[in-house]
């Protein structure tokens, strides 16, 4: 079994700790950050604590991804997410990545703010990657080597104003506003065959107990290891960075037909745009204020679990 790891406030303090058969044992060393966590020995630390490490009872389970990490996405990575927007998974070519401000990563049960402009509020869970060592040039990763770069699995929520994004061109703005990344609430740290079957992983996401969201990590176009290539041939990237992996078909976003955005292509940017939203206000797949988000993600068997995110939705004061 993987070992699970939590980043927790008890006694006062800020701790790493690991689920044990008796409850969470604290990790005799104090990790800072993600990074340290994985560079000074924190993966030891927690596999000596499963046994001998104190009792400890969390008084809150933080994010175990810290904000110093830089946030890494993968945006219509899934076969499914491309069809239900229009798209031909076949025709998709170019990995397309983005980021996200590390500002709004939040703890597994943090409350997610809608900004008092957002009206079109949408969920995207996601399988987070998180690194053990970083990159400063260009590597060639594969399937065989993942698990020398792979340090942890966690669970991650791409929150996004969809009204944002289609106004500004663009998803970092739509995407990194604060309480937008819940992130956990566990690392998971798996074995390299434990790693070598994320292909089995279950994603899925439910608001208010309606299923939105199911599918398999396999659906993904581009996998980590190209991903990773891709990733080093462009930017450094350092132990505890994230990188969020994109998400299956079931969002709330659902664009037009493309005779509709045909015609729509004749339109101002003005008129263009207050179409898109009389059309997307319709669906009430959109989140709304007081609405309670569930997502998880495992192994059909169990045997790797990320445990579950719940959150709910809140405007701002």
């Amino acid at each position: 079994m993987p070992l699970n790891v939590a980043r927790i406030e008890a006694v006062g303090r800020i701790l790493w700790s690991v689920d044990s058969p008796q409850g969470l044992r604290r990790l005799s060393g104090d990790y800072p950050t993600t990074r340290e966590f994985f560079e000074q020995g924190g993966p030891a630390d927690a596999a000596r604590a499963v046994a001998h490490g104190d009792i400890v009872t969390a008084d809150r389970v933080l994010s175990p991804v810290t904000r110093d990490a830089r946030f890494v996405c993968q945006a219509t990575n899934y076969a499914s997410h491309v069809k239900e927007v229009g798209g031909d998974p076949a025709a998709i070519v170019n990995n397309v990545i983005f980021t996200k401000a590390s500002s709004c990563i939040v703890p597994a049960d943090a409350d997610i703010i809608r900004p008092s402009h957002v009206r079109l509020l949408d969920y995207e869970i996601e399988l987070g990657l998180v690194l053990k060592r970083g990159f400063e040039g260009p590597e060639t990763i594969t399937d065989a080597t993942l698990a020398d770069w792979i340090g942890g699995l966690v669970i991650v929520d791409d929150v996004t104003a969809r009204d944002v994004q289609i106004s500004h061109m663009q998803f970092h703005k739509s995407k990194s506003y604060r309480s937008f990344g819940p992130t956990g609430p566990w690392l998971v740290l798996p074995t390299p065959p434990e790693l070598a079957r994320w292909r089995e992983l279950e994603l899925a996401l439910a608001v208010d107990g309606e299923e939105r969201q199911r599918s398999l990590a396999g659906d993904m176009i581009f996998k980590p290891a190209e991903t990773l290539t891709e990733l080093s041939g462009i930017m450094d990237l350092a132990a505890g960075d994230l990188i969020a992996t994109g998400t299956p078909g079931g969002v709330a976003l659902h664009p037009p037909s493309p005779l509709v955005q045909a015609i729509a292509g004749f339109m101002s940017p003005a008129r263009r745009f207050k179409a898109f939203m009389t059309g997307q206000l319709k669906r009430s797949q959109y989140l709304r204020d007081g609405q309670e988000i569930t997502a998880s993600i495992r192994t059909p068997d169990g045997a790797i679990n990320l445990g579950q995110q719940r959150n709910l939705v809140r405007p701002s004061l």
